[in-house]
């Protein structure tokens, strides 16, 4: 059963076991041992790597899929304090290059998705906001990530293409708490992605702006350096960036290699 709390490549394994993990089958599904795989993912995955954790356990009976998710940035000094993980998938590239830095990844992780930020609104869209610029308007409450999370950071890329400023009356851990603060009232508009939008259905509706190209977020998936379960997080690495992972993703609205 795949599990969930709140809060890459160099995957293990042969070739030939991770060919198996990408197409959806398993070569040790009849004599595996019960293992439990915790996997570290950055907030806006939750829908998709639940989906994915529940396939990966279909095709590898007696695996468990933990799932940790948060912001990346929160999830790396999870990651370097020491909490246990076996896998970890970054909204951008620059958590992950810490983790790889430190020597708390084994390999080269690969690059499974892009994600761009897109505006959300309640349903109404009671400020009238339509473009990007507005949400500099005095009066708009505008809720964004912090500069440390990857939403926050290409937030902060897309003011300085644009020459825009904002003053945020919030400023988030996890780009899923921008989107309830929206999808609550509690703001007039916030900035997620656009695959934040797609999922969150009619609780939220969603305004596109051009600027959003500047500032596209790759998200990279690695095996944590010391993980006793290795070679599993490989097969679940390879499993992510193979057919079954691009399928569940880009019906999330995410681009993929």
């Amino acid at each position: 059963m795949t599990t969930a709390c709140a809060g890459p490549a160099g995957a293990g394994g042969s070739a030939s076991a991770s060919a198996a993990a990408s197409s959806g089958s398993s070569t040790t599904a009849a004599s595996r041992a019960p293992e439990t795989l915790t996997v570290f993912a950055a907030a806006s995955l939750k829908k998709t790597f639940t989906e994915l954790a529940t396939e990966f356990e279909a095709a590898n009976p007696g695996v468990t899929v933990a799932l940790n998710f948060a912001g990346s940035s929160d999830l790396v000094t999870q990651i370097t304090e020491g909490a246990p993980a076996d896998v970890f998938a970054s909204a951008d590239t620059k958590n992950m290059a810490k983790l790889t830095a430190a020597g708390l990844v084994t390999g080269t992780p690969t690059v499974f998705a892009t994600n761009t930020l897109e505006i959300a609104v309640p349903p109404g869209n009671p400020a009238g906001v339509t473009t990007f610029a507005d949400l500099a308007d005095p009066g708009t409450k505008v809720v964004v990530c912090a500069a440390q999370v990857p939403c926050g950071a290409a937030t902060a890329t897309i003011e300085k293409a644009t020459g825009v400023n904002l003053t945020p009356v919030s400023e988030e851990n996890a780009v899923t708490d921008v989107l309830g603060k929206v999808s609550s009232g509690e703001a007039d508009a916030g900035l997620v992605y656009v695959t934040d939008v797609a999922a969150a259905g009619t609780s939220v509706l969603g305004i596109p702006f051009s600027e959003s190209g500047s500032a596209v977020n790759s998200y990279p998936i690695g095996v944590v350096a010391g993980s006793t379960h290795a070679e599993l997080a490989g097969l679940f690495a390879a499993f992510v960036t193979g057919p079954t992972g691009h399928r569940v993703l880009a019906a999330a609205g995410f681009s993929t290699p």
